[in-house]
């Protein structure tokens, strides 16, 4: 009996999951469902490529939020861990920072961190968040929906008008200059609303 066209859509999703969320080998999850590895391959950068379609703009996903009346987004940056490459793309993929090899991406949540308004596409893990927000235009998009942002230490300096800015983080201490007290209650009370420990799920 031939399998249904909802079948074989359910079988290929739960294949490209097992690829995507848990690293599976092309090799064994094509032995393991009858089909080649190039299919399996196939199958993976389609939905990628559809995925990719139908994701939101961020200043659709930003009109959205004002619509609903939220005033405030917390940023953030994540490093997804991949596997080393060789060659030159090794050298694009290794952070310094998390000594290790990925693709780093920004998010934006609402004001509770409960709920994903936006997610940026991959960068090399060797960049810094800040230079990702600046080649996403992300404070010009917070400036023209009238938004504001919270973000940690890594966004510093992103936010370039201080006579109106829609980015706040908190202070960072130098050698020869510590934080004043009031510097580091703003620091908690930054802390305590910025994102949570655990990735929102996207809606």
């Amino acid at each position: 009996m031939p399998l249904s066209h909802t079948h074989i859509r359910k079988t290929i999703a739960t294949i490209v999951l097992a690829v995507l969320r848990h690293d599976q080998r092309l090799l064994d999850m094509a032995g393991g469902n009858g089909v080649s590895p190039a299919t399996v391959r196939r199958w993976v950068l389609e939905v990628c490529t559809l995925l990719a379609a139908r994701a939101e703009r961020l200043d659709r996903a930003l009109k959205r939020i004002v619509r609903k009346g939220g005033e405030v987004v917390l940023l953030d940056g994540t490093l997804i861990r991949t596997r080393r490459r060789t060659g030159a793309a090794n050298r694009r993929n290794y952070s310094g920072k998390h000594k290790a090899h990925g693709l780093l991406f920004l998010a934006l949540t609402d004001e509770k961190g409960r709920r994903l308004v936006w997610i940026s596409a991959a960068r090399p893990g060797r960049s810094s968040e800040i230079t990702t927000a600046r080649h996403n235009k992300l404070i010009e998009h917070l400036r023209v929906a009238g938004l504001g942002a919270l973000g940690d230490l890594g966004f510093i300096g992103l936010d370039d008008d201080p006579d109106n800015p829609v980015l706040i983080t908190g202070y960072k201490a130098a050698r020869t200059k510590p934080l004043t007290s009031a510097k580091k209650e703003a620091n908690k009370l930054i802390a305590r609303k910025g994102p949570p420990a655990s990735t929102p799920s996207p809606t």
